[in-house]
């Protein structure tokens, strides 16, 4: 029986402006499968637009059943958006986080986290009239946050920031709205998640 995945996040991860197979958790999939592991296709509970707690609303809404072999979770930069807290943040990605562990079986090291990124390269917010330094910095604290508390719970955090703040204004990187990443950016979060995934899946699976 394959494994089963768990994605749980906002645009991002349900890939707002890409094709189905262009989404960084489809790629990850594609990828494990590529490699020997017997692994299906995500189930995805992603909305453009959630923040923290409609991520968790969203979740009881879904009722995902059963255990999960590895669940991804990325969720926050629409509670940045709205100017939300970052003590806010912390204490519900947290719980998010607590949740994500649970379907996982309690096996932390099936979780993993991806980092926020930097929305502020892009030329939609070129053009939204906001302060871009700001964004960077409230990003960046909600990264560290987010980093800390996947310490506290053994929890993997894959720092997928560098790269999109380096090429997440590019043309190519770049969904045809602006803002959103392009399939090719998504490739290049997946990678980086791919050989934390590979390893904590084959850990168990393999004899």
């Amino acid at each position: 029986m394959a494994l089963r995945y768990l994605a749980l996040g906002d645009s991002y991860t349900i890939g707002e402006g890409v094709a189905v197979e262009g989404r960084w958790p489809m790629q990850l999939a594609a990828a494990l499968r590529a490699n020997g592991v017997d692994i299906a296709d995500p189930q995805i509970i992603a909305t453009t637009g959630w923040t923290t707690d409609e991520l968790d609303a969203g979740i009881d809404a879904a009722a995902p059943q059963g255990l999960f072999d590895l669940v991804t979770l990325l969720i926050g930069v629409n509670n940045q958006y709205r100017g939300r807290s970052v003590d806010e943040y912390r204490s519900e990605f947290t719980a998010l986080l607590e949740r994500a562990i649970g379907f996982a079986g309690q096996r932390a090291k099936r979780v993993l986290v991806l980092a926020i990124p930097d929305w502020g390269v892009t030329p939609f917010a070129a053009g939204s009239g906001r302060d871009v330094a700001q964004i960077a910095r409230e990003l960046d604290s909600y990264n560290a946050a987010a980093a800390a508390v996947c310490a506290e719970h053994d929890v993997a955090f894959i720092d997928t920031a560098p790269v999109s703040r380096a090429r997440g204004g590019e043309a190519a990187m770049l969904a045809d709205d602006g803002l959103h990443p392009s399939a090719a950016l998504y490739t290049h979060w997946f990678q980086q998640a791919y050989p934390v995934a590979y390893r904590h899946l084959n850990d168990e699976v393999l004899p």
